[in-house]
């Protein structure tokens, strides 16, 4: 039995997630699908990190186990002919059995994409969230300073079982002129996420950087780790998964 291993990218305007669900269409769906036609296997496949209806990803990373003898290159030209315009296969590695995308990762990298001018953008509707309201991106940079360690985000996320601890390596807010346009973009790197966290820090950055709170108000949420205390989430359609980083042990690095 192989195991293979993919990097996805994938505009997720038009599904429902990631992962499999009973109704709606999602990104899994398509992949299993196109592999059966391909090898004619069903077969589940492994999500490094799941994103929520609206998501987009450049660097999801999914494995499967499988007895098909093409060999990698094969299977990527294969499957990217198979797949819809919106799932595209960007790269094919064979690894180790014991690998697995989603525990053997040991960092994820997202990054959320804002559009900070008064016109809003036709071309990039579903990619950037657009506020018109001017942001201090000297505040939300002092306030994402604090996110950075270990802690409890209970405050930001929920998590069907488990804790709510999570380590930070990276928070960041970077302001660019891209096309003519004025962005401000917030890179989040973490050995793991919660359920809506990044979105939910994206929404307190920028209600850091309207003025509606101050930088220091991001550390009693981090105290506290009490989700009813955040009501606010940034929509879906900013955010993408950027990148998994591996361990050398899981032999994959992307």
């Amino acid at each position: 039995m192989r195991n293979i291993a993919v990097q996805l990218e994938y505009d997720g305007t038009h599904f429902v997630g990631s992962q499999y669900q009973a109704q709606g269409r999602t990104v899994q769906a398509e992949v299993e699908g196109a592999w059966q036609r391909l090898t004619g296997e069903d077969r589940r496949w492994t999500f490094a990190g799941r994103t929520d209806a609206g998501v987009h990803a450049q660097g999801q990373v999914a494995n499967v186990c499988t007895t098909t003898t093409q060999t990698v290159a094969t299977v990527q030209r294969a499957l990217n002919a198979l797949l819809p315009p919106d799932i595209a296969v960007r790269a094919t590695w064979e690894v180790s059995a014991e690998f697995h995308a989603r525990r053997s990762a040991v960092q994820r990298r997202y990054r959320y994409t804002i559009l900070n001018q008064v016109a809003p953008s036709a071309l990039q509707r579903y990619r950037w969230w657009h506020v018109w309201t001017p942001l201090d991106l000297g505040a939300m940079r002092e306030a994402a300073r604090y996110l950075v360690g270990e802690h409890d985000f209970g405050s930001f996320g929920v998590v069907d079982q488990g804790s709510t601890v999570r380590r930070c390596m990276l928070a960041h807010c970077l302001g660019q002129e891209r096309d003519g346009y004025a962005l401000v973009v917030i890179d989040l790197a973490a050995n793991g996420f919660l359920r809506h966290m990044v979105r939910t820090i994206t929404a307190i950055l920028v209600d850091v950087g309207r003025g509606k709170l101050v930088p220091s108000d991001v550390r009693p949420l981090l105290e506290r780790a009490d989700r009813s205390l955040v009501q606010v989430m940034a929509p879906a359609h900013g955010l993408s998964l950027m990148a998994v980083q591996y361990g050398t042990a899981a032999a994959l690095n992307i």
